[in-house]
């Protein structure tokens, strides 16, 4: 793989850079590995992993390969993604709680799902959730600006106000929860069932008890609850010709333009959970990352202020907001929302040199890729100017991969950028956030997402 930056980055020595754990130089031994693993599994990553296009070893859990050519991660996404299905552990962690769903699915079933979901998510759809974002976003500033010099649990106002538009665009009829009790079942879920059990590494059948599955139950329980609920709702309106034409209700009446099947209950369930749970949290997290590299860095904060203010007052667009984009870009480069994307072979492959033998597992990391040293330059650094239209397409497609890239990419993309950009604008009209002296040091901790691991609790400062 030849270097592939872009322009050096200007006063590289004065930019942000959050701590991270540091890679190792000396491999870890199986026992540390599945102790850290378990634990926060971006902490068992080596120097070699940001140096190398590609990685291979052997291990007690068999070949593992990881990939950050972008030229590879092409052929393993996109040119020979059929060769490749997502690996037994992924389906292992995300299955038990989320259900066949988009994530987990594969096939036919998969093919099914996301052609039943595409037209939720088309540019013209999302485009016209805009005023719902913006009704979210000054909903969530009036509630700023109430706690302003008072210290904000920012990951929880943003899993507050990402719910909202959940509700406010593809659940319309509303959830039937408290926003903040189903909030924390969901971190709570992510947070038990994200643990990687080495049982899960070394296939153990699934018959046998994991403690991060029992430990999740409960919550996993309130969000089936809470499914049960939202569909029940929604049949009687569905028969009456009176529901609203939202995700829910293309769920429910889907089928298969070959076979007029429809999804099956499971399936429907799975996805509802999936857009609920995986949906909202990964912009949740995002936008809390974004908050907090801003909190560090005065001059990011002062222009995108600067460009919300002559955005003007009411609701604000996404084409006039470029740098709060590519703060949120930026934001999930340096934290990508889902840290780890794996694939196992279906047959044997070769990656350049490398042998990758049938059944073996392929690793494309956009917590690697996205700070990788060949391919970027001051990869640590929060510079959110990297995605400004005039420098966005100096970045290879495959270098960046918050939403995965193949056929497999995020169904809600678009959806996602959109809301967080919209979001973030109504939040720095409204305040600014300071980190406290004596807040504990602000670290990712992989938990399917990456979220702060002590939590992020900051200052809030009315503006204006």
């Amino acid at each position: 793989m030849s270097t592939i930056i872009a322009e050096p980055i200007r006063d590289a020595a004065t930019r942000f850079r959050p701590a991270v754990p540091p890679p190792l130089r000396q491999p870890m031994g199986l026992r540390d590995f599945l102790r850290h693993g378990r634990k926060n599994l971006i902490t068992t990553l080596m120097e070699a992993h940001f140096d190398l296009p590609i990685v291979a070893a052997e291990g007690m859990v068999g070949r593992i390969t990881m990939v950050s050519d972008p030229a590879l991660i092409r052929h393993v996404l996109v040119d020979n993604a059929a060769a490749y299905r997502k690996d037994d552990l992924q389906r292992r962690i995300l299955a038990p709680g989320l259900g066949n769903g988009l994530l987990s699915a594969e096939g036919d079933e998969w093919r099914l799902q996301r052609r039943t979901l595409a037209p939720v998510f088309s540019p013209r759809t999302v485009q016209g959730f805009s005023e719902a974002m913006n009704a979210a976003g000054a909903r969530l500033a009036r509630r700023l600006r109430r706690r302003a010099g008072a210290r904000v649990d920012v990951f929880l106002e943003m899993t507050r106000v990402t719910l909202d538009v959940l509700e406010r665009t593809i659940f319309t009829t509303g959830l039937p929860s408290d926003p903040d009790a189903l909030g924390r079942a969901i971190t709570r879920f992510l947070e038990a069932a994200g643990q990687i059990d080495p049982l899960d590494m070394f296939g153990v059948p699934d018959f046998v008890p994991r403690i991060g599955r029992f430990r999740a139950r409960p919550a996993g329980r309130y969000l089936e609850e809470v499914v049960d609920a939202l569909i029940a709702r929604r049949r009687p309106l569905m028969e009456a010709g009176t529901a609203p034409r939202d995700l829910l209700t293309l769920l429910l009446a889907a089928q298969d333009p070959e076979t007029g099947v429809g999804l099956s209950e499971h399936a429907v369930k799975a996805n509802i959970n999936t857009f609920i749970a995986a949906g909202h949290e990964t912009t949740a997290v995002s936008l809390t990352w974004a908050l907090y590299c801003l909190s560090q860095d005065p001059a990011a904060l002062a222009r995108l202020e600067a460009e919300v203010d002559a955005a003007g007052a009411g609701d604000v667009s996404v084409e006039r907001l470029p740098f709060a984009r590519a703060v949120v870009e930026e934001a999930m480069r340096l934290f990508p929302p889902v840290p780890f994307l794996s694939r196992q072979a279906l047959q044997t492959d070769r990656l350049g040199r490398i042998k990758v033998p049938r059944g073996s597992v392929v690793i494309v990391a956009p917590w690697v890729v996205h700070r990788h040293r060949l391919l970027w330059d001051e990869p640590e650094a929060f510079v959110p100017e990297r995605f400004l239209p005039e420098n966005r397409d100096r970045i290879p497609r495959f270098a960046y991969l918050p939403f995965g890239a193949g056929p497999r990419i995020c169904i809600g993309l678009s959806f996602s950028v959109q809301e967080a950009t919209i979001l973030l604008a109504h939040i720095v009209r409204a305040v600014r956030f300071r980190l406290p002296d004596d807040h504990p040091p602000v670290l990712p901790l992989q938990r399917v997402t990456l979220r702060p691991a002590q939590g992020l609790r900051m200052e809030a400062e009315a503006r204006g």
